[in-house]
């Protein structure tokens, strides 16, 4: 016999508490189901298949665990077929009646009632998560590129015949003069535009500047 734990990671304050009392109880496993996985709940099917003959289950609330009423039933069906003890926490619910002596018969009606409501509202909650993970992303990391990489982009736009305005587009340099300086360094020879290079030699500062940056 052993007692296994399952938590779904909803929009529940008591999570960290909830997986503490499981501690205490001595649950030897504690599954957590994560939000994505709200609709599918792959970890939940994967542990009512290797539920085993008077195992014990503890769960937050039912709400947490199951999808709808038929799910309980069905829930609580295969628990009894095999003996298995149920304990809800916050349901304040156990099968064998040691821990929650309080709880009526009118108090698992309420629970059955409300499993319902308080269902359709996580799964509203889980959608608008989903939601904001699809349409709210970090920014891509920007690539840091080179002087080199840079100098040798510049050649080879200009060597496959792109023009001055494409590439002084990528260079990032203020000054287009920046271009020519690069070229004559590599003894590309200027066949278009201007063909002899800028008549200032003198690197512009801001230029001077990127280039101390690279």
């Amino acid at each position: 016999m052993a007692k296994v734990g399952y938590l779904f990671r909803a929009n529940n304050d008591s999570f960290d508490a909830d997986r503490e009392w499981m501690q205490q109880h001595g649950c030897v496993h504690i599954i957590e189901e994560t939000i994505e996985h709200e609709t599918l709940r792959p970890m939940w099917k994967q542990l009512m298949s290797n539920l085993g003959r008077g195992d014990e289950i503890v769960v937050s609330k039912f709400s947490t665990a199951v999808r709808g009423l038929r799910e309980l039933a069905a829930f609580v069906e295969l628990c009894r077929i095999k003996g298995v003890r149920i304990i809800s926490i916050h349901d304040r619910l156990d099968t064998r009646g040691e821990l929650f002596p309080n709880t009526t018969a009118a108090d698992v009606l309420w629970i059955v009632g409300a499993l319902p409501e308080e269902i359709a509202a996580l799964r509203k909650f889980s959608a608008h998560v989903e939601e904001l993970q699809r349409n709210i992303k970090a920014p891509a990391t920007p690539r840091v590129v080179s002087k080199a990489q840079r100098d040798q982009t510049i050649v080879d736009m200009y060597v496959n015949g792109h023009n001055l305005d494409d590439i002084w587009a990528i260079s990032g340099f203020s000054s287009k003069s920046s271009i020519w300086r690069i070229l004559n360094r590599y003894g590309i020879k200027l066949d278009r535009g201007q063909t002899s290079g800028p008549r200032n030699k003198k690197k512009p500062e801001e230029d001077e500047e990127n280039d101390g940056k690279a």
